[in-house]
C-alpha cells in the first residue's frame, strides 16, 4: 500500500479529526486572504489592510461551523452561508468568509443527490452573488461579486463529480461482489448436483447387487446339505454379483478422480445395450422376469440411456426385494413419438414404498434421475396387485435439444 493509501485510510477512520483539520486550513486561508488587496496601484498586494474585528469572528464562526459538516451537511450550509452573507453587506474592505460557504456547498452536493445539489446551489450562488452585488460596499460588477458566483459553481460541480465518481465506484464494486456469489452459488449448486448424481449411482449399484448377493445366498444355505450342486451354483452367482458391484463402484468412484488421475475411468456408462445382461442376472437370481421391446434403432443420450437401464434397475430390485416369492415382472420399452416409454410390472403382493418409512429412496432416486433429463416417473400399487413403474424419458434431453437450438447445422 502506497504512503497516499495509507493516508487516505488514517483519514477516513477519523472523519470529526479531518474535518477539525480542513476547518483550521480553511480559516487560516479565509485570514491571509483578508489582508491581501486585490486592487492596489501594482495589482495584487499584502498587508496593506486589516480585517475588522466583526470579519475575523465571522470567519471564525464559518470555519468552526465546518467541523459538523459531515454530520448536518444543509445545517452548516445554512449557517456558512449566513456569515457569508453578513461579510457581503458589512465588511469593508471585504474579507473572504464565502470560501467556509464554498466547502459547506462541496460537500452537501458530494453527500447528497444530484436534485438536492441543483436547488441548493442555484439558491446558494443566487442568495451570495445577489447579497454581494446589491447590498455590498463594492460595485455589482466588482470582480469580488463575480468571484463568489464562479466559486459557488466550482463547490457545487467539484462535489457533484465527486458524489458520481463513488456511486460509480461502488457499482462497480457491488457488480463485482454479485458476480462473486453468483460463481460461488454456482459452485456449490454444481458440487450438490455431483454429490447427488453419484449417491443414486451408488445406491442403484449397490442396493442391485446386494439383493443379488442376499437372495443366492439364502438358496445356497437352503440347499447346502441337500443339493450341493445347486449350492454351488448360486454361490458362483453371488461370487458374479460381487465382481459386478466391485466393477460398477470403482467406475463410479473413479468419477471422483481428478482429470490427470492416470486410473481414471474408461468404461462407458451403462445403457438399454446392456438390458439383456441385467435381466440375466435377475433369472438367474430366481426371479421371473419377461421383456419386451419396440424401440427399433433409437439412439439415446448418454444421460437418457443410463436412466432407462438405472429405473428398470431399480424397479426390478424393488420386485427381487419386496414383491414376496413367486412374483413375475414384466419389463417393456417402447418408443412413442419423442419419447421412449419404459414400464416395469409385477404381480406381487409387496409395495416398495412402504417397505422403506422414508417413502423409498429408490423410488426417490428414479424420480430424481428421470426429471434430471426432462421426463416423467409415475409409480404406483395395481389395482389387480402389484407394483407399477412408468417413466417416460426424452429421446433427446434437454442439452441435445438446446445445442440443436442454437446451431441448426
Amino acid at each position: 500500500m502506497s504512503t497516499l493509501a495509507r493516508a487516505r485510510c488514517r483519514l477516513g477512520a477519523h472523519p470529526t479529526a479531518t474535518d477539525a483539520c480542513l476547518a483550521a486550513a480553511v480559516l487560516v486561508c479565509m485570514v491571509a486572504g483578508s489582508f491581501t488587496d486585490p486592487h492596489g496601484p501594482d495589482g495584487v498586494s499584502w498587508g496593506v489592510r486589516t480585517p475588522d474585528p466583526l470579519s475575523l469572528v465571522l470567519m471564525a464562526l464559518g470555519a468552526a461551523a465546518l467541523v459538523l459538516r459531515r454530520r448536518a451537511p444543509l445545517a452548516v450550509l445554512a449557517l456558512t452561508g449566513g456569515v457569508s452573507v453578513a461579510e457581503s453587506v458589512t465588511g469593508d474592505p471585504r474579507a473572504p468568509v464565502v470560501m467556509s460557504a464554498v466547502v459547506a456547498l462541496y460537500t452537501v452536493a458530494a453527500t447528497t443527490d444530484r436534485s438536492t445539489t441543483w436547488r441548493t446551489g442555484l439558491l446558494t450562488m443566487a442568495v451570495l452573488t445577489g447579497a454581494a452585488m446589491l447590498a455590498g460596499p463594492l460595485p455589482w460588477y466588482a470582480q469580488e461579486n463575480l468571484a463568489v458566483l464562479a466559486w459557488t459553481g466550482v463547490g457545487a460541480t467539484a462535489g457533484d463529480a465527486v458524489r458520481s465518481r463513488r456511486a460509480f465506484v461502488q457499482a462497480i464494486r457491488d457488480r463485482a461482489e454479485k458476480a462473486e456469489r453468483t460463481r460461488e452459488e454456482e459452485a456449490r449448486r454444481r458440487v450438490a448436483e455431483e454429490r447427488l448424481r453419484i449417491a443414486r449411482d451408488l445406491h442403484d449399484v449397490v442396493a442391485h447387487h446386494i439383493a443379488l448377493v442376499n437372495v443366492q445366498a439364502g438358496v445356497a444355505a437352503h440347499v447346502m446339505d441337500k443339493r450341493p450342486d445347486q449350492a454351488k451354483e448360486a454361490l458362483a452367482h453371488v461370487r458374479r454379483a460381487g465382481r459386478s458391484a466391485l466393477d460398477e463402484l470403482r467406475v463410479t468412484v473413479g468419477l471422483l478422480r481428478q482429470s490427470g488421475d492416470p486410473e481414471a475411468p474408461t468404461e462407458p456408462a451403462p445403457g438399454l445395450d446392456r438390458l439383456d445382461e441385467l435381466i440375466g442376472t435377475f433369472r438367474s437370481a430366481g426371479l421371473r422376469v419377461e421383456t419386451a421391446r419396440a424401440d427399433p434403432d433409437t439412439e439415446l443420450p448418454t444421460a437418457v440411456d443410463l436412466a432407462a437401464y438405472r429405473v428398470i434397475q431399480e424397479a426390478l430390485t424393488n420386485v427381487q426385494k419386496h414383491a414376496g416369492p413367486g412374483a413375475k415382472a414384466e419389463v417393456s420399452v417402447v418408443r412413442v413419438g419423442a419419447d421412449i416409454e419404459i414400464t416395469v410390472l409385477d404381480d406381487g403382493s409387496g409395495d416398495p414404498a412402504a417397505a422403506d418409512p422414508g417413502g423409498g429412496h429408490g423410488l426417490l432416486g428414479m424420480r430424481e434421475r428421470v426429471t434430471a433429463v426432462g421426463g416423467a416417473l409415475t409409480t404406483g400399487p395395481r389395482p389387480s396387485g402389484g407394483f407399477r413403474v412408468h417413466a417416460i424419458l426424452p429421446v433427446r434431453n434437454r442439452r441435445d435439444t438446446t445445442a440443436a437450438a442454437k446451431d441448426p447445422a
